[in-house]
């Protein structure tokens, strides 16, 4: 095929939105009280880039995830470098502080080990089942996200910008995984892993 006399053909939809209307949220009640939240949890295990939790309060809006958990040293709303970057979206998103990761992971773990229980009697109680937790991690045994079925409930940490998902919490969760590096560079902003990950489950 040439590719000089190849035709692009753009579809006029309508009036593109503008950058103002792009970074403008403002739901209502109703709305929120409509939104169904999917069974999706992050965990921020000491992230220290505020810019960097405001930007993971848009992605877990765009996911609709249940809560984010905001771990250890984590900066917590309400922060103006946050704010700058949720564009709103850290007023709606549930999120909860707690002292380290491993408390969120185990919270959740109880938490849906017993709705597992509720809904099925022949469940242990020791059972957790009910919910995956994935550290985005590199590292000894990682395995490669698009090589993972998720399936709701599921969790996902994501670490210290430097340091990465602390020890304790790698020791908790299911399984770390990891995205494939094709160039030279071995890692990817905090965020855009998270990105790439959730990715899978629209």
């Amino acid at each position: 095929m040439n590719r000089q006399n190849t035709k692009y053909i753009i579809h006029n939809t309508g009036p593109r939105l503008n950058a103002k209307q792009l970074r403008s949220s403002n739901p209502k009640k109703t709305d929120l009280e409509r939104l169904e939240r999917r069974q999706i949890y992050i965990i921020c295990d000491n992230i220290l880039d505020a810019y960097n939790i405001g930007s993971i309060f848009r992605l877990a809006d765009a996911v609709a995830a249940s809560k984010i958990y905001l771990c250890g040293e984590t900066q917590t709303p309400p922060y103006h470098r946050i704010a700058k970057a949720a564009v709103g979206t850290d007023k709606w998103v549930p999120w909860e502080h707690k002292e380290t990761a491993v408390e969120a992971i185990e919270e959740l773990r109880e938490r849906h080990s017993r709705l597992d229980r509720e809904s099925d009697p022949r469940v242990r109680e020791d059972d957790s089942r009910g919910i995956k937790v994935y550290a985005i991690e590199q590292g000894k045994g990682s395995v490669d996200f698009r090589k993972v079925n998720f399936s709701e409930p599921v969790a996902f940490v994501v670490g210290h910008e430097t340091t990465g998902v602390s020890r304790d919490a790698i020791e908790e969760v299911d399984a770390m995984i990891e995205i494939p590096m094709l160039g030279v560079n071995r890692s990817m902003n905090v965020v855009i892993s998270l990105a790439i990950v959730l990715s899978k489950l629209f």
